[in-house]
């Protein structure tokens, strides 16, 4: 089995698509279910964040695989499968962990070196490991992923380069100024209880925001986050009324429809002398984009900010995170390859353990006055010869496996010593039992 990745982000396809195919949150569980049904796959995970949806899988063929993943992820997303395959990508083994853990550090994110990314990664493990599509591969990939990211953010200075995308956006609406100098004296409104919308209000209470409502649908939620912020919680209702008072709004909720029409931005600003900043952190988007034409609005979008991202400067300490990816990489690999050529050895020893077993019994149907103590000698004599004959060529072929290309090993220590390959498969299936 091999890993396999399909997907789209702001690298690879404009927001207009990316807000179309995004995934609700109640559509990633059936589309887990259905990518473990399928022939191809074994194991699934789907990454969906505001600027990527990816699907990765450990699958037994690559061209299946890929043919498979990117016809679910049309399905499910509302985008056409001819329509998304000039937009997707695909990595596949090496390539897919590289591109798993580079992620995971920031260095494929809008705002490079942003730190989200890494709750978004435990988010989709620890969905994959509710609905028990994640088995030994990518738990590992996916655990491991989580430690690349936490070594590049404390052994790093990429957190110099990158911010979170909730701070970028919000310094853009700033047109640049520290957000401590900006917030005195504002009222913000953030619609949302998600983790985004905490962190902007969370953002926003710490930079001395004024006056801070938060609205959502579950107002039992929004309540529970205005507790912690003091701030006000209402209902959505209550947003019309609130948005006429903002000076800003940050909307991210997983809404399919606008949250915020034109019309209703237009009568907020109806008789105000002061502008209303708006910040749309959600895909798809929650504020209708023709508020970039109404006069008294500054909107900034997805869209917005990956146009604004593009032109960041790249920190020096990027270099020193992608030398830190492929020497995880590689490390990953070889731990990945040992593993495959394990159960072959047990198998192994186990068969070994066998002929020792039989060999002692005939031997006392022969030697009929050893007492036990000399039965014990020799039977522990003997089981040092075989393991010491064992020792140095299993040592050996865990570290050949490791290289690149040592997958072939397994097979040849099979072949070589005649072991049943449902032998091997039943040491194995422990270990894929995790799922």
């Amino acid at each position: 089995m091999s890993l396999l990745v399909v997907g789209l982000s702001h690298r690879s396809a404009p927001v207009s698509v990316l807000e179309r195919a995004a995934l609700a949150a109640e559509d990633r569980g059936p589309l887990l279910r259905e990518t473990v049904s399928a022939e191809p796959a074994a194991e699934a995970a789907v990454l969906s964040t505001c600027n990527r949806i990816e699907l990765y899988a450990d699958v037994d063929k690559f061209h299946a695989g890929v043919a498979e993943l990117s016809t679910l992820l049309a399905g499910h997303s509302g985008v056409s499968l001819d329509e998304l395959t000039p937009y997707l990508y695909v990595h596949y083994e090496d390539r897919a962990v590289h591109h798993l853990f580079q992620v995971a550090c920031g260095l494929d994110s809008m705002v490079v070196g942003e730190g989200q990314i890494l709750g978004q990664i435990k988010d989709a493990l620890a969905l994959a490991q509710e609905r028990h599509t994640a088995g030994r591969l990518l738990n590992d990939l996916f655990q491991q992923a989580l430690r690349v990211g936490k070594r590049a953010h404390t052994e790093t200075g990429i957190d110099k380069a990158g911010q979170s995308l909730v701070t970028f956006g919000l310094r853009q609406l700033a047109h640049g100024q520290d957000l401590e100098h900006w917030t005195p004296g504002r009222r913000a409104l953030v619609i949302g209880a998600g983790s985004m919308s905490s962190l902007a209000a969370t953002t926003l209470a710490r930079a001395g925001i004024a006056e801070l409502v938060i609205a959502n649908r579950t107002v039992d939620r929004a309540q529970r986050l205005a507790h912690s912020l003091d701030a006000q919680a209402v209902a959505m209702d209550a947003v019309p009324a609130e948005l006429a008072r903002a000076d800003l709004v940050v909307s991210c909720t997983g809404a399919t429809g606008l949250v915020l029409s034109r019309t209703e931005i237009e009568t907020a600003l109806t008789g105000r002398d002061r502008p209303l900043a708006l910040l749309d952190l959600a895909m798809p988007r929650d504020i209708d984009a023709a508020a970039h034409r109404v006069d008294g609005a500054h909107l900034v979008d997805i869209e917005t900010l990956a146009e604004a991202a593009a032109q960041e400067p790249m920190a020096a300490d990027v270099d020193q995170v992608r030398s830190l990816v492929a020497d995880e990489v590689a490390a990953f690999g070889a731990a990945q390859r040992a593993a495959t050529i394990t159960p072959t050895v047990v198998a192994l020893r186990a068969m070994a353990a066998d002929v020792v077993a039989s060999e002692m019994a005939r031997l006392e149907g022969r030697l009929t006055d050893l007492d036990d103590r000399q039965r014990a000698e020799v039977t522990q004599t003997v089981r040092r010869v075989v393991d010491k004959l064992l020792h140095a060529p299993t040592v050996r072929v865990k570290q050949l496996a490791q290289e690149p290309g040592g997958a072939g090993y397994a097979d040849a220590l099979r072949e070589l010593f005649g072991l049943d390959p449902q032998t091997v498969a039943a040491v194995s299936s422990p270990q894929q039992e995790r799922r």
